[in-house]
């Protein structure tokens, strides 16, 4: 099976689109969920719900899009 790089990944989708990007942290791994603002040439900065995050492709580990958020729930009665 060949899968492609994080990196291709993120340049083949559009700016706006829903992406979680995991990437290394120190010692460990964290993750990013949120829209893809730009996939520049040795970056990605991705909107966040904290704000923006911008991440070294050489620590990037995997990246996919996502579906967009499910829909609020209704308030309990």
């Amino acid at each position: 099976m060949n899968v492609p790089p994080p990196a291709a990944v993120l340049h083949a989708l559009p700016a706006g689109a829903r992406v979680v990007v995991r990437y290394r942290l120190g010692e460990g791994f964290t993750d990013v969920l949120g829209y893809l603002v730009e996939a520049a040439d040795a970056e990605v900065t991705v909107a966040g719900r904290r704000g923006n995050v911008t991440v070294p492709y050489h620590l990037v580990t995997a990246a996919k899009e996502v579906p967009p958020p499910p829909a609020p729930r209704a308030p309990r009665r």
